[in-house]
């Protein structure tokens, strides 16, 4: 019964790696330019988005610092 089992198992694993592999081919993926674009307008967004954070969490800082004490 277990090897019926593992036969079972076997070839629903092998049947969903067939099925993707179908599925990755029909994908339309980006290019290399809009890939770099991409990239580089995300970590423009982190650092601008970190720096105003830090910039915040300072501003906060002494004002609880001024209000406490």
């Amino acid at each position: 019964m277990s090897l019926l089992y593992w036969e079972f198992i076997v070839g629903k694993i092998t049947t969903f790696l067939t099925e993707v592999k179908e599925e990755l081919k029909k994908v339309t993926w980006p290019s290399k330019d809009d890939t770099i674009g991409t990239t580089a307008v995300v970590i423009v967004l982190v650092i601008v988005i970190s720096v105003f954070l830090g910039v915040v969490d300072a501003g906060l800082s002494r004002l609880f610092n001024l209000l406490i004490g």
